[in-house]
């Protein structure tokens, strides 16, 4: 076994005494730890930094991020939410396959444990670690940025009893924005993707507000900040503008009034 604390005080230099690919392979299997010492601390930040470096080929990319989309199905809470960490990391290196796609958007949806943070497993984050991925794909030519903000709103109105908290709400919001600065994106979808929105704030119950209404308007106050105000995309576009941005800054106005006229 290899003294992952050494390789990460060592400044991530890979250890030349085995082959990567039993190197990495020792780090996926980390990934699903309940530890958040040896999941976070070791295994993640390891096989980020690697990847970003370019320790790892093309092929070893793919073969990972096979491994991490199939991981999105895991039992264990903090498996699925470390996966899409990993992908957006290779996706971010330039290496994206169509068919991660689909199981990504099934996972996002459908995760029901939305902790941010717990007390024994650490950091689980999935709203946050999927926005992350969300907005990486957002940027990949082949997926249609509609598809990501349709999915970011999906996930936003999945009925849930948790309030989003720790940042997630921005980061989904940030995620968001990256979608809606495709120059490829209509007018028409740059707004209709929050109708499902506006609907649901329509009909709020009288007994009480939601709490993924909640999440959702405080996340599209966030979109709509960055719309006003454009946003550090990467260092190359550090004040990126979204193209449609009157528009949809008009479409949230409305969904706001709907929630609270008598701010207006």
């Amino acid at each position: 076994m290899t003294d992952w604390a050494r390789v990460r005080a060592d400044g991530f230099a890979v250890p030349g005494d085995r082959p990567l690919d039993d190197l990495v392979a020792e780090l996926s299997a980390m990934l699903r730890s309940p530890d958040p010492q040896v999941r976070d601390t070791q295994a993640y930040s390891t096989l980020a930094t690697w990847i970003g470096d370019g320790q790892l080929g093309r092929d070893e990319l793919r073969a990972l991020g096979d491994e991490m989309v199939d991981r999105l199905a895991d039992p264990e809470i903090q498996a699925r939410t470390f996966a899409p960490l990993i992908l957006d990391s290779i996706i971010s290196q330039g290496v994206f396959e169509p068919s991660w796609v689909p199981p990504f958007e099934r996972w996002y949806v459908a995760e029901e444990d939305l902790r941010g943070f717990d007390a024994k497993l650490g950091w689980l984050h999935a709203v946050a670690h999927g926005s992350d991925l969300l907005g990486a794909l957002a940027r990949v030519q082949a997926v249609e940025p509609v598809q990501m903000l349709r999915l970011g709103i999906g996930r936003l109105l999945t009925p849930t009893e948790y309030v989003l908290r720790d940042f997630e709400d921005d980061r989904l919001g940030f995620a968001l924005a990256i979608a809606l600065i495709r120059q490829d994106l209509s007018e028409e979808d740059a707004t209709s993707w929050l109708d499902p929105a506006v609907r649901a704030v329509a009909t709020v119950p009288t007994a009480g507000i939601r709490p993924e209404i909640s999440n959702t308007l405080r996340t599209m106050r966030v979109v709509y900040l960055l719309a006003d105000h454009g946003l550090h995309l990467d260092d190359a576009h550090p004040n990126a503008q979204i193209p449609h941005r009157d528009q949809i800054k008009t479409k949230l106005l409305e969904l706001f009034r709907i929630a609270t006229p008598y701010y207006f």
